[in-house]
């Protein structure tokens, strides 16, 4: 008999472009799913990716990059497994299917694309301060609201 998933996964999606207030928000964001006990599953590279990574790792937690190309070389260095998809933007759909929960932080059409597969997929998808304007997404606007109402 299979066993069940003991880990509940949390994808982080978000810009790489970043500034300085987003990338602070997303290392709270990996420091909140490492004090979970959570896995928190991004895109492996930098940005938010690696804010929310670092965040994460400082706290003791796993981290899991799904990479666009095939380089695990390229992953952030808060990266513990690293899957080497070579699937370019395709790679989207696999970050958001990962997680249980997708928390999504501002970016462009890469994270509007893995909030648009979250959805699609049935997943409860929470925009932290950000995505308000697409249908499905709850909105919270701190990292202790977050973990209040969906990491509980």
């Amino acid at each position: 008999m299979a066993q069940k998933n003991k880990f509940l996964q949390i994808s982080v999606v978000g810009g790489t472009d970043a500034d300085r207030s987003t990338l602070a928000l997303a290392e709270s964001v990996g420091k909140a799913i490492a004090e979970q006990g959570a896995v928190l599953i991004c895109g492996g590279f930098g940005g938010v990716m690696e804010a929310a990574a670092r965040g994460a790792k400082e706290r003791g937690g796993l981290t899991v990059g799904i990479l666009s190309n095939y380089k695990k070389e390229k992953a952030n260095p808060f990266i513990d497994i690293t899957i080497p998809t070579g699937l370019g933007h395709a790679r989207n759909f696999l970050v958001a299917a990962s997680g249980d929960i997708v928390v999504a932080l501002s970016g462009s059409h890469g994270t509007r694309s893995e909030v648009s597969a979250a959805l699609l997929l049935g997943k409860k998808v929470v925009g932290l301060k950000a995505w308000q304007e697409i249908e499905g997404v709850h909105r919270v606007e701190s990292v202790a609201e977050l973990k209040k109402y969906y990491f509980a």
